[in-house]
């Protein structure tokens, strides 16, 4: 009876602590989810902010699953390069491991401290405040799961069956690293089995040798749930999350060998044994991180070799189903995913020509009128499929939200055909004649292409969320783009009085660029109107009353 009541203790303590995790993955990223993910985009020019940006977006999602996942998807939409993405997950299993070390520094009495704040900021009204509080009691009620799990593991010292137990896991190490890995697998978290062989480390009942092992397999194991996330998903993305289970995996294959030796070394350098194995985590990562940096790119390499293309499908919808019509709930749900779908397309129309303008590179601009046309066909499906789900009769909520879909697909067409028509010709016309903008010109379009595509991944956030205070920033956002336009017609105008050859070689292209990317603004705006206009916050006109 005993043994059962220590058993439960000890799982109700680890489900308290995936809990936690889950409560601050969903907190960040309901509270800086956009931001975030456009911060990981953006963040891997360069090998050094690759890992930065894998190392912060770990730390403040608690996962690195969650990263690899977002990391994973940029590089299915050609956003983040192969050999980036893999240094990204370098500094995701360091931010996860420092999370462990932070964690183990006997913070636990700062528990319901913390969750009174997150408690406080999740009654406000502030979505971005919800998710703060949210992402606060979530890290609080982590600290008090390692309260519990001291508790429950405390009884073990005792105990014959865990004794013999581990003695069997110490004799056969390897397969103490796949029970560990089994572990990290099944919870979907390497920080959660790390705790756990912390709790265990404290009682004294493990050996260094032992411990070493077990915070490898949940290394290792913890590298398998995104891979299992994108086996469905496209090569791209499959390649991504296999090399990062690769790089483990032979790191794990390195160490087991020396895990008595690392013990031994550890322990003579005066290593705390009840910090043991975040210790070994934090220096594990590290030292993986150092050693595969440098064959990142090898390894992308390899992983086209290993993972081929898909093979060429349909360009057409893939979510639109025809049986779905029946039930406008599910209809709408399949409209929208496609949408979402089309807004990718846009995304990476205006990513390929960002980087041809940056690089004065024609390539990235030969995929825009294939992609142009892929949006024009989708936009053209889902209108034709809306249309028959209307014939059935809609309620009015359910009719509202039809027409919001329509409305979107409508304006993401118009911006294709800006693109493709409008700033593809003009970057391609700056490249082919040797064009050179001034460095305060260039600065600026740069400036209002990056603001525009963090717009266009703000609104196919609102699409799906219909979130209010989202809308709204969107909204104020369009005011400051039309200031930007303002400004910057104004400087240039300012270069050309005074006589400057660059500005004047470049003058109408500088406010044709300026122009469509005003535009392109406007119709990512149209996504709020609805849900403002809802709220009566929009007015008729921006006329000011006279009267």
């Amino acid at each position: 009876m005993e043994s059962t009541i220590v058993m439960i203790n000890l799982f109700g303590a680890v489900g308290l602590l995936l809990f936690g995790l889950a409560q601050v993955k969903d907190g960040v990223s309901r509270a800086f989810g956009a931001r975030l993910r456009t911060g990981l985009a953006k963040g891997t020019r360069s090998g050094a902010r690759s890992f930065v940006s894998g190392f912060v977006a770990t730390i403040a999602l608690q996962s690195s699953t969650a990263t690899a996942l977002m990391i994973a998807s940029f590089v299915e939409r050609d956003l983040v390069l192969p050999g980036m993405a893999q240094i990204v997950l370098l500094g995701a299993n360091v931010g996860t491991a420092v999370t462990a070390w932070i964690v183990a520094t006997g913070i636990e009495w700062l528990s319901p401290l913390i969750i009174l704040i997150g408690i406080v900021l999740y009654r406000r009204k502030s979505t971005a405040q919800q998710g703060a509080g949210a992402a606060l009691i979530g890290i609080g009620l982590m600290l008090l799961s390692l309260q519990l799990l001291s508790l429950a593991t405390a009884p073990m010292r005792q105990s014959a069956a865990l004794g013999a137990f581990i003695g069997l896991l110490d004799g056969a190490l390897p397969v103490a690293l796949i029970f560990s890995a089994v572990l990290a697998f099944v919870s979907s978290s390497s920080l959660a089995v790390v705790v756990l062989i912390l709790s265990l480390a404290s009682t004294g009942i493990l050996s260094p040798a032992l411990t070493v092992v077990l915070v490898l397999g949940a290394n290792l194991g913890g590298a398998v749930p995104p891979l299992v996330a994108t086996l469905s998903g496209p090569a791209t993305a499959r390649r991504v999350t296999l090399g990062n289970l690769i790089v483990r995996a032979i790191g794990c294959l390195v160490v087991l060998p020396l895990a008595g030796y690392i013990g031994d070394w550890m322990q003579s350098l005066h290593f705390s044994p009840a910090k043991l194995p975040v210790d070994v985590h934090l220096l594990f990562n590290i030292a993986l991180a150092i050693c595969a940096w440098p064959f990142s790119r090898l390894l992308s390499k390899t992983m086209l070799r290993i993972v081929p293309n898909d093979p060429q499908t349909d360009d057409g919808p893939k979510f639109l189903d025809q049986q779905a019509l029946q039930t406008p709930v599910v209809a709408l749900a399949s409209a929208t995913r496609e949408v979402l779908a089309v807004g990718d397309l846009i995304e990476r129309m205006l990513i390929r020509t960002e980087n041809a303008f940056n690089d004065n590179d024609l390539a990235p601009l030969k995929e825009v009128p294939v992609l142009e046309k892929r949006v024009d066909k989708i936009q053209q499906e889902v209108k034709i499929y809306l249309s028959k789900l209307g014939r059935d009769g809609l309620d009015d909520e359910n009719g509202r939200r039809s027409i919001v879909i329509i409305d979107y697909a409508i304006n993401l067409e118009h911006i294709g055909d800006i693109i493709e028509k409008g700033l593809a010709e003009q970057v391609a016309k700056k490249i082919d004649k040797g064009l050179t903008f001034s460095e305060d010109g260039y600065r600026e379009l740069r400036s209002l292409f990056s603001l525009t595509v963090d717009n266009l991944r703000i609104a196919q956030t609102i699409l799906v969320t219909r979130d209010f205070n989202l809308a709204r920033q969107l909204m104020e956002v369009k005011v400051d783009v039309r200031k930007l336009e303002k400004q910057s017609s104004e400087r240039h105008l300012e270069r050309l009085r005074d006589g400057r050859v660059d500005s004047l070689q470049t003058s109408s292209l500088h406010l044709d660029m300026l122009r469509d990317l005003k535009r392109i603004n406007a119709h990512i705006v149209s996504v709020a109107h609805p849900i403002l206009d809802e709220s009566g916050l929009l007015i008729e006109s921006r006329l000011r009353n006279t009267q």
